[in-house]
């Protein structure tokens, strides 16, 4: 259906590539509820290697809104405590000695308007890289229409495809956002 790119690629899959960046990013944005899927991206210095920190301790929610942390190797306490208090996602880690304890305060209203005003800010960027892929693609195929390589009508077909493809792709940023929204205003 979409037009091969000169590098072999349909535009589909990056879009669909673009498109799954967003679903990681959203996934690591707060919400009201506890989760420890806003950790996967925070990385802690293992062994000379950035890791996850799922990846070097585990992670368990309490009753109480606490995420604690035990990690597998005790030195990493303070490795992982200076990550979560550095990172932007607004929690305070405390380390006790054994493991280290992320409260998660409950959100006020105005605290889940910045996070969806966030997660708005996320998609739309999004929309605009869809917007380049579609921009280059068809850049692409006016270039191979000048040079010869397909017809006009090829080419025309080819813009359609691409066209719809992208709002498509659209659609499923603008229907994401509205799953985002609605988890971070009822949680």
């Amino acid at each position: 259906m979409p037009a091969k790119t000169a590098y072999g690629k349909t535009v589909q899959e990056k879009l669909e590539k673009t498109f799954k960046h967003l679903e990681e990013e959203l996934k690591g944005l707060r919400t009201g509820r506890p989760s420890t899927t806003i950790f996967e991206n925070i990385k802690v210095e293992f062994y000379g290697n950035p890791s996850p920190i799922n990846q070097v301790g585990s992670l368990n929610l309490t009753e109480d809104r606490t995420l604690v942390i035990t990690p597998y190797d005790r030195s990493m306490l303070s490795k992982i405590e200076k990550a979560i208090n550095a990172s932007d996602i607004g929690l305070h880690a405390i380390n006790d000695g054994i493991v280290i304890r992320v409260s998660f305060p409950t959100p006020t209203g105005e605290d889940r308007k910045k996070w969806v005003k966030k997660a708005k800010e996320q998609v739309e960027e999004t929309k605009i890289a869809l917007r380049n892929i579609r921009r280059d693609d068809l850049k692409k195929i006016k270039d191979d229409q000048k040079n010869s390589k397909i017809t006009e009508d090829e080419s025309k077909k080819a813009e359609e495809d691409i066209t719809k493809v992208l709002k498509e792709y659209e659609d499923k940023c603008d229907l994401l956002f509205t799953k985002k929204e609605k988890e971070i205003m009822e949680s």
